[in-house]
């Protein structure tokens, strides 16, 4: 969170500390995760942070599922539980279960008393969105359900970062599952995965208004057609110097100076393709989403048919859904989220919350004290579950 949205919510907090006093103990526990999880500074803020906290062990283990073992990470209080098991999967980012902000979020939900189990799927790593991934959220969240330490009444919560929100919410609906869910949040998440798409490709929302896409999401597209549109010899080495660019991109956050060093690299790897895989890594080093976008249009709906990719296509979850976006996402937008809830809300109940202070599953956003406030009573409900 940047320092102008720190001093707007600080600005707030004795205000809202007042209200969390009033309402009580359940809204003053969401305003201390989302105190901890802004990483706010000062005495007021840290000492609010620090509100009913435990340790935690951090622990590495396998889980199993029906695609093979994955790689697991436990956060798992010393002492204090207060709330369920939370089974989190992050975005599409190779850094998987050791993605910095990924490891914060779970910690941060730790330390309010949640045991908390973050499944790397081996997809996500790759950038590649497929069917496999709600299977193995699903065989995860089954897995953690089915063990009395980490579930004594049977119930996971299922959180789910950018695209793995929505197929969080895919898996939730499953019959394994149905009787195993206390809630399912989708953080950034897609309601259809053609529609989304289709967007990225083209900048047209579905109510005919339009917005720039965010390059990201139109180089992930590409990576995952580029079996349709380059010979087989060209596919590897053409996703190789997408995943160079992606993780040139994640970079920026961190170290500028490495991040420069992988972009070259990616434009390296440009001038040892042959055509056309040459000029589809220009257009991503160049992040010219205008030429990306009809050239991937033509592939999108067949790439994304499987209804099992898109929680708007698949059986609906019996237990509530919270769907948090950031107003102005730019890679999957706030109207998946309004969407998603008109079609769940026939069969189970559901929570929305489109906010400026987040932009894609992440809060870094200055808003007004009575967003924060809604902020606060979204998360006050949802670690109520």
């Amino acid at each position: 969170m940047n320092r102008a949205v720190r001093r707007t919510v600080g600005a707030s907090l004795v205000a809202l500390l007042a209200v969390a006093l009033w309402v009580g103990p359940d809204w003053l526990r969401g305003l201390s995760f989302v105190v901890r999880a802004a990483g706010m500074k000062g005495e007021a803020a840290e000492a609010l942070s620090r509100w009913h906290t435990v340790p935690f062990d951090v622990s590495d283990l396998r889980v199993p599922t029906r695609h093979g073992p994955v790689r697991a990470r436990l956060y798992r209080p010393v002492d204090g539980w207060r709330g369920r098991t939370v089974v989190l999967t992050s975005g599409v980012h190779a850094d998987g279960i050791d993605e910095p902000r990924l490891v914060k979020l779970a910690g941060d939900l730790a330390a309010g008393g949640h045991a908390v189990l973050t499944p790397e799927p081996e997809d996500l790593l790759r950038y590649e969105i497929t069917p496999r991934l709600p299977d193995i959220i699903e065989d995860a969240a089954a897995w953690a359900a089915g063990r009395e330490d980490l579930a004594p009444d049977g119930k996971v919560a299922l959180f789910g970062i950018s695209f793995s929100g929505g197929l969080s919410v895919v898996a939730a609906g499953r019959p394994a599952l149905k009787e195993r869910v206390a809630a399912t949040l989708s953080f950034g998440g897609h309601g259809d995965l053609p529609r989304v798409l289709a967007f990225l490709c083209t900048g047209e929302l579905s109510d005919g208004s339009r917005l720039s896409p965010h390059d990201y999401g139109v180089v992930v597209i590409l990576l995952n057609v580029a079996d349709r549109l380059v010979p087989p010899e060209q596919v590897e080495p053409l996703r190789a110097g997408i995943r160079t660019f992606l993780r040139a991109s994640h970079l920026t956050l961190t170290d500028a100076v490495k991040a420069e060093e992988t972009f070259a690299r990616a434009r390296a790897l440009q001038a040892e393709l042959p055509e056309p895989a040459a000029t589809l890594l220009r257009q991503v080093n160049t992040r010219d989403v205008a030429a990306l976008g009809p050239t991937l249009l033509p592939y999108v709906k067949a790439f994304a048919a499987d209804p099992s990719m898109s929680p708007a296509r698949s059986p609906p979850p019996g237990s509530p859904v919270y769907l948090l976006h950031g107003e102005g996402d730019t890679v999957i937008p706030s109207m998946e989220a309004s969407l998603l809830g008109q079609a769940l809300r026939p069969h189970t109940e559901v929570h929305v919350l489109a906010t400026p202070l987040i932009s894609h599953a992440e809060v870094d956003r200055q808003a007004a004290p009575a967003d924060v406030g809604r902020l606060v009573g979204f998360w006050s409900d949802l670690l109520d579950e």
